[in-house]
């Protein structure tokens, strides 16, 4: 993928420098989005096609949706693409800003430093939203699952609402 991507970025002659040299600067980026994205499409493909256990808020296993499957295996995805972006978009487009500033270009030994620092503060701050966005274990209306998990009850002869699933990482 970056191999691709770098060789077919300075072939874009109609875009401006400066657009090219941004989307450089994305491409690892890139990469590790599109390697991530296949490793949960290859590694948990199952838990779309046969589904995943939910649980009533007694903890009884109720059966295997494929819905809440579909719904993990997305919400997986996409917070790998949320953990990657900060840490991997955001300190490139910081530190091509920097670089073309006075400043930074007449200290080049503190170019790795100030890498260093963006990093570790795009870490601090954004990392952890990332990961919280979608919490691990999730309840979800049975009305959006299968129709077999519409007729499930308590042992107080309840009907049962809402079930949980366990999203994974």
């Amino acid at each position: 993928m970056a191999w691709g991507l770098n060789s077919l970025i300075p072939r874009l002659r109609s875009l401006p420098p400066t657009t090219r040299l941004v989307l450089s600067r994305l491409v690892p980026f890139a990469a590790v989005v599109s390697a991530g994205l296949a490793n949960i499409a290859v590694m948990r493909a199952e838990e779309v096609i046969n589904g995943i256990q939910v649980y009533d808020d007694e903890g009884t296993i109720l059966g295997k949706s494929k819905k809440a499957g579909l719904i993990a295996v997305g919400e997986t995805a996409a917070s790998r693409v949320l953990n990657a972006a900060p840490v991997m978009a955001i300190p490139p487009l910081i530190l091509l800003t920097l670089q073309r500033q006075q400043w930074l270009a007449n200290r080049p030994r503190l170019t790795l430093p100030v890498n260093l620092a963006i990093i570790f503060g795009v870490s601090v701050v954004a990392l952890p939203l990332a990961i919280g966005v979608f919490p691990r274990r999730q309840r979800i209306a049975v009305d959006k699952l299968e129709p077999e998990f519409r007729h499930h009850l308590y042992r107080n002869s309840e009907k049962v609402q809402y079930v949980w699933f366990n999203r994974g990482i």
